[in-house]
């Protein structure tokens, strides 16, 4: 379960709360539609942008804490008049939640989640987990080697051992963005192929990256054009990783390069 869900559901143990919604939006606005907050009489859970809209909402839903009869519907222009220069327009939704309410709110409030493969369990592997454990994805992690995982992964982690490893490619969920950074070049270069095959007959897999430098790229890259890969085909690998720019080589560093990189992804 996301962790603001989880702590949403721990305060409706102990009391009531308003749901604050984005229904609809236009132009420049913190937050996209669907963002949600709950107002609690004394806290908070989530966001729906905040600074002066925040305020205002959490001052309109802790009044229909007291009183529901008010207005469910609210409509902001983010401009002067709330003091933020946006300049947009959202519409928010004022709803009563209780205990009761969990399961449907488990449904409502649940994130999209972006089917994501990472294969390798080393240094960068396991910080990426770390990392994108806080993120809306759902996260296949692979590896050859037994015993290669951890005893504790966030929620959304499903480790898979796979041998060979590059196997575990046509089970991949479709629109999955796949990361290749396993313990050797071989089942790298391997697990490439596979995904390029993938691609080749089905075209569902938007981002392939591979970790390296440029040089290891261009080995593989001579190397695949050998086994029969056009160059608009090799085009569809992403190597080196990570959002450019970071020099800095420490694992934590390139995991949240790499994660930034994928949430720019499409679809």
């Amino acid at each position: 379960m996301p962790r603001l869900i989880a702590q949403l559901f721990s305060k409706l143990a102990h009391g009531n709360a308003i749901l604050v919604r984005v229904q609809a939006s236009r132009g420049s606005v913190p937050r996209e539609v669907g963002a949600w907050m709950a107002v609690f009489s004394d806290s908070t859970v989530a966001t729906v942008g905040g600074g002066r809209l925040e305020l205002d909402a959490i001052a309109h839903a802790r009044g229909l804490l007291q009183d529901p009869t008010l207005e469910p519907i609210q409509h902001y222009a983010l401009g002067p008049s709330l003091g933020q220069c946006c300049g947009g327009h959202v519409t928010l939704t004022f709803a009563p939640v209780t205990a009761q309410d969990q399961s449907a709110l488990a449904l409502a409030l649940r994130p999209a989640q972006v089917p994501v493969a990472l294969f390798g369990s080393g240094h960068v592997g396991a910080a990426l987990v770390q990392v994108l454990g806080l993120l809306p994805v759902d996260l296949t992690w692979i590896d050859s080697r037994d015993q290669a995982f951890p005893a504790a992964v966030p929620p959304n982690v499903q480790c898979e051992h796979s041998s060979p490893v590059q196997g575990a490619v046509a089970q991949l969920a479709s629109q999955s963005r796949v990361l290749i950074m396993s313990f050797s070049h071989a089942e790298d270069l391997d697990i490439v192929q596979a995904c390029l095959l993938r691609q080749r007959a089905q075209a569902d897999l938007p981002f392939i990256g591979l970790i390296g430098s440029k040089t290891k790229w261009a080995t593989f890259r001579h190397r695949l054009e050998a086994r029969g890969f056009t160059a608009d085909e090799l085009a569809q690998v992403t190597c080196p990783i990570g959002m450019p720019g970071i020099q800095d080589k420490r694992p934590e560093v390139i995991a949240v390069a790499v994660a930034a990189q994928l949430m720019m992804v499409p679809g």
